[in-house]
């Protein structure tokens, strides 16, 4: 820790470090000293194979808004001693320092649609904001991350070649979800249809990605590993995905999983408030798809490592990836069958 503080310009002796937050993927601390709170973060390159990608990303995106002027709060890394914005520990690894935003925190599960209106809000304030981005001089950190057409094509790999025991089992589910392979069908459409456009976009919208003030009001989008260029049913849809259900995707018991309307209108309301004028006709026609296109995929990922057993997403129990994947089928049945009540934007969602 001595090397890494170093290279930030600190010193250990006048630091303290304190393990911050649940992610994941990274390891984070928050990094006290006399000139303030820090967030320091070690990159998973497990994950995130190319970390200079992503410091690539920040760096243009934090010029883009300097040279535009644009108004809006972006929490930049600290540079190293040596001018970069990752620093890298031979044998150890890639490290970054954030400044701690005072006043702010960060909200696990969704509490409310108020919350769920200023997160909306804050996703689609980040990508009007870098309209402006040549998006082809953005990198991709995650490369086929929101592929739909890729994530079938895998599933139908597993089928092929994956755990036969498992997939006797899982016979029902697996046929539930081929009945549902239009929703792939379509997203292959939105690829060459030209109403669609690649834009800046997050591509992890779950409620933690966003700092709130003390009156729970939006700050601003944090946790840009991710951010690459993509299209609008990628934050929308992780957004309905992760806020629309009273449950994660981790419960067991499926009769707890709804579709509030509440929290699927303040989405549409928050996200357009930023994105209307944005937004193609086709795109705005297409919100609700946004929905059934990332449960779907989420779907046919965990069945998929299921069937493969469980070599990606690992598994804590016998079955999780499984009881995964049936909990997102039925919450994409749940949200198609209000389909014919959500599918249809009411001009009271319009700003």
């Amino acid at each position: 820790m001595d090397r890494i503080l170093a290279g930030f310009g600190l010193k250990m002796s006048e630091c303290s470090l304190t393990p911050f937050g649940n992610g994941l993927i990274n390891h984070t601390w928050i990094l006290r000293n006399a000139a303030g709170d820090f967030i320091l973060q070690k990159v998973n390159n497990n994950v995130f194979t190319h970390p200079e990608d992503i410091a690539s990303n920040l760096d243009l995106i934090e010029n883009y808004l300097t040279q535009t002027g644009q108004n809006y709060f972006f929490v930049a890394p600290v540079r190293t001693t040596d001018g970069s914005t990752l620093l890298l520990i031979d044998g150890d690894g890639y490290y970054r320092l954030f400044p701690f935003v005072a006043g702010s925190h960060s909200i696990d599960v969704v509490g409310d649609a108020d919350q769920a209106l200023e997160a909306a809000k804050q996703f689609g304030l980040f990508t009007k904001v870098l309209s402006g981005i040549d998006v082809d001089r953005l990198k991709i950190t995650l490369p086929s991350f929101h592929d739909l057409s890729l994530r079938y094509r895998q599933f139908l790999e597993a089928l092929e070649t994956g755990n036969g025991e498992r997939i006797t089992a899982a016979a029902a589910l697996i046929s539930e979800l081929k009945s549902h392979s239009g929703i792939a069908d379509r997203f292959e459409a939105i690829k060459q249809d030209p109403g669609f456009k690649k834009r800046v976009t997050h591509h992890d919208t779950k409620i933690s990605n966003v700092l709130f003030d003390k009156n729970n009001k939006g700050i601003c989008v944090i946790d840009l590993d991710t951010v690459m260029p993509g299209y609008f049913i990628s934050d929308v849809g992780d957004m309905m995905r992760t806020y629309l259900s009273p449950v994660s995707e981790e419960e067991k018991d499926f009769d707890k999983i709804e579709v509030r309307d509440a929290y699927y209108k303040a989405i549409v309301q928050g996200y357009l408030e930023q994105m209307n004028d944005e937004l193609t006709q086709v795109e705005k026609e297409h919100f609700f798809y946004s929905g059934l296109f990332m449960i779907y995929m989420q779907a046919l990922r965990f069945l998929t490592d299921h069937l493969n057993n469980d070599r990606y997403y690992g598994a804590k129990y016998e079955g999780h990836n499984l009881v995964r994947a049936q909990n997102q089928a039925v919450l994409l049945k749940r949200l198609l069958e209000k389909e014919k009540s959500l599918a249809v934007l009411p001009a009271s969602y319009k700003v």
